[in-house]
């Protein structure tokens, strides 16, 4: 649990609840977790922010102490159902607008929600990812085994859910401990909290996957083909995956929001953990535009 956050269950859907920790006052703030972490990765930055904001903290759909749905088709895991949940979430908690800012899958939900619910979000942040349809048309050749878990989990129901259950502790271990330069901000207790609730969400973490290889993909191109675009202010930070991968990331981000403030960081993946102080700053700033 957050120090000093009040955590309670808030249904956003039929038959799903999500796990929220909460605390603060002032204007609001939700922020959304990664892969394969729970809202506790925003530990840090949670603490901070709630010196002079309402900050929420949910579990995604499918994820820590959340709702777990049975995969009844492409739409349960949908970025676009999950982006609802968030805005369900806040309307329940007495907010109609708020900033959002997510970090890695729960960017892409922020990402979702900032494109179909313009007028609920304020500000967005998203880090270390980019938006579906860019993510997959970059990943080519050689350098896309560093994605390997994206194939993996894009593959029809079973045999991803039976690899990764027979050996979860491995799989999810292997994206800490390889994705993060420091490995002290992520203390051992909050390490073993975050592969258990992996353990005990293989299902539901694959089928998020698994929609971000399909239902996803397709609502990105439709608003591209649309010519929609992020209307709030957005900044994106971003280890330099471009450099490695060969692409302009700012210029992918920039196609979808004009009012843009795109950062290279020099921190690992994890960067609300590992630079939680930078982070905080950042997401600052980007509320006072």
């Amino acid at each position: 649990m957050i120090n000093g956050f009040e955590y309670r269950r808030v249904p956003v859907a039929d038959g799903v609840s999500l796990n929220v920790a909460v605390a603060g006052t002032g204007s609001p703030i939700v922020l959304l977790h990664g892969f394969p972490q729970t809202h506790l990765m925003w530990r840090h930055v949670a603490a901070d922010l709630a010196a002079d904001h309402t900050v929420i903290c949910p579990d995604l759909r499918g994820y820590g102490a959340s709702d777990k749905p049975a995969e009844a088709g492409a739409g349960t895991y949908a970025k676009r159902t999950m982006a609802a949940d968030v805005v369900a979430l806040a309307g329940a908690l007495g907010y109609e607008r708020f900033a959002l800012a997510g970090h890695d899958r729960g960017a892409l939900v922020a990402f979702r929600a900032g494109l179909d619910h313009p007028a609920a979000v304020t500000h967005l942040a998203c880090l270390d990812v980019l938006p579906t349809a860019d993510m997959w048309e970059v990943l080519r050749g050689a350098g896309a085994a560093v994605a390997f878990h994206l194939y993996l989990m894009a593959q029809p129901p079973g045999l991803p859910e039976q690899m990764i259950a027979a050996s979860a502790d491995a799989f999810f271990g292997h994206f800490l401990d390889q994705w993060t330069r420091d490995p002290q901000a992520i203390p051992d207790d909050v390490r073993a909290a975050y592969l258990q609730a992996c353990r005990q969400a293989i299902p539901s973490i694959v089928a998020d996957y698994r929609a971000s290889a399909g239902i996803d993909v397709e609502h990105d191109l439709a608003d591209r083909e649309a010519g929609n675009r992020l209307r709030m202010p957005v900044t994106v930070l971003q280890q330099d995956w471009g450099a490695a991968l060969g692409y302009d990331a700012a210029a992918l981000w920039g196609a979808w929001a004009p009012d843009l403030r795109h950062e290279t960081v020099t921190c690992g993946h994890f960067m609300a953990e590992e630079a939680p102080a930078d982070i905080a700053k950042a997401l600052r700033a980007l509320l006072a535009r």
